[in-house]
């Protein structure tokens, strides 16, 4: 038994192109335990990407095994690799995706009613997620009415609401101006350590990369640890 909640091993990724396969990954092995916070860095293309989507369990590797959990999620069907992902896995991207008829705390009420849980106690933990982000007077706001860091704010609010033990990132600052990213990704370093969350987060970014516990590479299809 590992004590990661997140485990890749000799993960591989090949997508065919007419008549030709092309590698993207290639017997990718990673760990990431319960409140570590791990950099994934890697040129455009490299593949970091795709390496947050197996993770996630959205795309299936083409060889190797995932564990979440320590439950192999390479063997599971749709249906349970579905319930990891809502009850184990949350996910921050690029862009917010916040739905633009629902306000801030809606939003972040989202996951919670869509596992069942009573809507007085998925608005109470919305309200204190948002109150953590620094949204206390941002609640009844509509996406519209947000600024770009606001929402990215929300958009990691909600990525936590149903208490993830795993949180992937791709890019969670990179539509934003430089002194928004700072403050957003402190909010985010801190929520998600204070959470004991283990986090892979997908970056450009080297300042950043540096303030996480580790940096991984994707290079020449491989991942490296620096």
């Amino acid at each position: 038994m590992s004590d990661a909640v997140l485990r890749l091993d000799k993960v591989g990724r090949v997508f065919s192109q007419g008549q030709e396969d092309l590698l993207v990954l290639d017997s990718v092995d990673l760990e990431v335990k319960p409140g570590e916070i791990v950099a994934l860095l890697g040129q455009s293309g490299s593949g970091k990407s795709t390496l947050l989507q197996i993770a996630g369990l959205l795309e299936p590797p083409t060889s190797g095994t995932i564990y979440v959990t320590d439950v192999d999620c390479s063997s599971s069907n749709d249906r349970k690799r579905t319930e990891v992902r809502r009850d184990k896995i949350g996910f921050v991207y690029q862009f917010h995706h916040l739905l633009p008829e629902f306000s801030a705390l809606e939003n972040v009420m989202m996951p919670n009613l869509i596992s069942g849980v009573a809507k007085s106690t998925a608005k109470e933990k919305a309200t204190e997620l948002l109150e953590r982000m620094g949204l206390q007077d941002r609640l009844s706001h509509r996406p519209a009415k947000l600024s770009g860091g606001e929402q990215q704010r929300v958009a990691i609010a909600r990525a936590l609401a149903n208490d993830p033990v795993l949180l992937l990132a791709d890019e969670p600052t990179g539509n934003l101006d430089e002194q928004t990213a700072e403050l957003v990704f402190k909010q985010f370093l801190d929520l998600v350590r204070d959470r004991n969350v283990a986090a892979l987060v997908a970056t450009h970014n080297t300042d950043l990369a540096q303030r996480m516990d580790r940096i991984v590479r994707v290079h020449d299809h491989k991942l490296q640890e620096d």
